[in-house]
């Protein structure tokens, strides 16, 4: 029997939403806990520079690559049953992880947690269209964005706790009993739903879609340390393309789709969807640096560094809990226009710190990032989840994921990239040694490094007035990157509530002629 419905709400579909949320809140703390703990592993495990790239990126590369599959998989096998299996996978790999005595079997222990990811971020969202009824969908959309909101600045502050206080492993092993009781809790408040319609899995398929988007993730996070004329760099993105347009050729007749492309003729999914991924570009870079300058610039430790994060977590929360009223006074597009001109003002604000500015200005642009972010970012998820078939919101929540992480990847690649350049190009190495000059112009936190050990304190000075002039640029960019996503939101999206629109959608025909109702 269903929890809930349209005609027959049951209370216990809010302790399902608690199971739910505490199921993305695991997933939220393994997209940042582990930063903190990067130059513990290089002492602990031996690792290099681009062991420690990869003990983070390999978890990145898996999540984004695994979205399609896993969503078509939970509406084949049911969405429980799947978003049960990731925390189990995610569990047991942070298990494993915990104990590697190796940078190796860390980084196969992340790749494992990345499959497990996969599993639970779109299952979490495809399961809210089986608990809730229209007019309480947004609220419950935009729980589970706080839930992601807290989890990313505390992730942060307890991995710098545990560092001060247990051995670096801790920090995975906190991850077993979140995933056990989030496991447990889904196994009992959450009713099972799939589609019964929903095909095999195509092998052929699943590999062009894993391999074109992992390759794609890998070139983006590759080219700003290669450099882009790396012959790898573009041989795997053109190995990306080639995979993913075979993918599109392949599946394009398909009734039901690994890439659900005949979802993006729904306008309600679609413009909601690209709106999303460009609020992830825009998101990831404003928060690409901000870490760095508290660490690094500003000399806190990771403990103090999640602390100062914190009013962004505030924010988002404000803003999750303001969307669904909101949304009904002023409409969908209103709202989501008004977040991305809110994180655009933030950039902007933001791109005016000087090594003289004081924590007050920084807090007061993270707050407006986290208020912007929430306002632009629930109203947009809601309406593409309002727009799909409900027998489709496995396969379509893991295509809007897969949309958001790709812009987020897309992000942190290009605005980091330009953070790089810009610093190289600025910090001052004249009077050092080759090699010490060479790893200086890295990085700020190479340069500090570099300056300790050769005793150079003009370079510190140097390094971060370096560093702060890439940030201005990069945050500069971001803004405009937001103010234009916030003109393309004022064009595209509908005027009225998601749901309205997204009703709206469904009885409209695509472009094959057919009609996707719930």
């Amino acid at each position: 029997m269903p929890l809930s419905g349209p005609n027959s709400p049951a209370p216990r579909r809010w302790w399902a939403l608690a199971a739910l949320a505490l199921s993305v809140l695991v997933l939220g703390f393994d997209i940042t806990i582990l930063n903190v703990a990067l130059p513990t592993l290089a002492v602990e495990l031996d690792a290099s520079t681009g062991e420690q790239q990869w003990i983070v990126d390999a978890f990145l590369v898996v999540f984004a690559a695994t979205m399609l599959p896993a969503g078509l998989l939970g509406d084949r096998f049911g969405r429980r049953r799947m978003l049960v299996a990731g925390l189990v996978v995610l569990g047991s790999a942070s298990l494993l992880g915990a104990f590697a005595q190796s940078p190796e079997v860390l980084i196969a222990a992340r790749a494992s947690m990345g499959l497990g990811g996969a599993l639970v971020s779109p299952l979490a969202l495809a399961v809210i269209p089986t608990l809730f009824a229209p007019d309480e969908r947004a609220r419950a959309i935009a729980t589970l964005a706080a839930a992601l909101a807290t989890s990313l600045p505390l992730g942060p502050v307890l991995g710098g706790w545990l560092l001060d206080h247990h051995w670096w492993g801790s920090i995975l092993l906190l991850n077993v009993p979140l995933a056990a009781v989030g496991a447990l809790a889904c196994l009992l408040l959450v009713p099972e739903s799939r589609d019964p319609t929903a095909p095999r899995l195509d092998p052929l398929s699943a590999l062009l879609s894993v391999g074109g988007l992992g390759a794609l993730v890998f070139g983006l996070i590759e080219g700003p340390g290669r450099g882009w004329a790396d012959p790898l760099v573009p041989a795997t993105l053109l190995g990306s393309a080639a995979m993913l347009t075979l993918l599109v050729l392949r599946e394009r007749d398909r009734p039901h789709p690994l890439l659900a492309t005949d979802l993006l003729r729904t306008p309600g999914f679609a413009w909601n969807g690209l709106v999303a991924g460009l609020v992830g570009f825009a998101f990831a870079g404003l928060l690409f640096v901000v870490p760095q300058y508290l660490q690094v610039v500003r000399g806190h430790d990771a403990f103090a560094t999640g602390l100062r994060l914190t009013p962004m977590m505030a924010g988002t929360l404000v803003a999750a809990r303001a969307c669904p009223p909101l949304v009904r006074l002023f409409g969908q597009r209103g709202v989501v226009s008004t977040g991305l001109v809110l994180l655009c003002f933030a950039g902007l604000l933001a791109s005016t710190t000087t090594e003289d500015t004081g924590y007050a200005l920084t807090a007061t642009w993270l707050t407006v990032i986290g208020v912007g972010g929430g306002l632009a970012l629930v109203p947009a998820v809601d309406g593409a989840v309002a727009a799909l078939p409900d027998d489709r919101s496995g396969a379509g929540s893991g295509l809007l994921m897969t949309l958001r992480q790709m812009g987020s990847a897309l992000g942190v690649a290009l605005l980091g990239s330009l953070l790089a350049q810009t610093y190289r190009g600025a910090v001052d190495t004249d009077g050092l040694p080759p090699d010490a000059a060479a790893a200086a112009r890295e990085s700020v936190v190479a340069a500090h490094l570099v300056a300790e050990r050769v005793g150079a304190p003009r370079l510190i000075a140097s390094a971060d007035e370096a560093f702060l002039r890439g940030m201005s640029v990069t945050l500069f960019v971001c803004a405009l990157a937001a103010l234009a996503t916030a003109a393309l939101a004022a064009l595209l999206l509908p005027r009225g509530t998601p749901h309205a629109a997204g009703a709206e959608s469904l009885a409209r025909p695509t472009g094959d002629g057919r009609q996707w109702r719930p």
